[in-house]
């Protein structure tokens, strides 16, 4: 029974020492998405050196929203710069993806943020609302290289619909 305890306790501290990792690294650069006057949010990129590379390196990307935003804008929104890239032509599984990404993200609240950490070629979400929790929770399990790789395109791949932001987050000027 006292086995039984330590290891639930474990297993509850652990996703916070992993959410501690990497909120502890440095940010390599931070951008604000608008559409017309209105901020819909603002994103950092964080690297262990503060340095971003390559895009597989570990990196966190942290979104902070400056509006309520439903599940099913997020995912019709990845959808959309999916298709910009496209990424829904050329891989096969980007449907189930949408769909999993459908049952897994929550309505975002202003102020909540939706972290993607990349470590070790798999992507973990973190989600925080702040009104609700102090520090970062894990949504669903490891996600795989070709997800994680295809995710992040949306803000870091060269061919993302918003340069300008791109260019802020690895670093360049604003």
């Amino acid at each position: 029974m006292k086995a039984a305890f330590l290891l639930l306790c474990l297993t509850l501290v652990v996703p916070v020492g992993q959410a501690a990792d990497w909120l502890a690294w440095r940010k390599v650069g931070d951008a604000t998405l608008t559409w017309g006057p209105f901020t819909v949010y603002t994103s950092q990129l964080r690297t262990p050196d503060g340095r971003y590379g390559r895009e597989d390196q570990d990196q966190a990307l942290i979104i902070t929203y400056a509006r309520d935003i439903d599940r099913d804008e997020l995912v019709e929104a990845t959808r959309d710069q999916w298709q910009a890239q496209g990424i829904l032509a050329q891989e096969a599984q980007s449907e189930a993806w949408l769909r999993m990404l459908q049952s897994l993200w929550p309505d975002v609240r202003q102020g909540s943020q939706l972290a993607f950490v990349l470590n070790d070629k798999q992507g973990q979400f973190w989600y925080r609302d702040p009104t609700l929790q102090k520090t970062f929770i894990p949504l669903g399990q490891r996600q795989s290289e070709a997800f994680s790789t295809r995710f992040l395109a949306i803000w870091l791949d060269p061919r993302t619909q918003y340069p300008e932001l791109r260019q802020q987050l690895i670093g360049g000027q604003k």
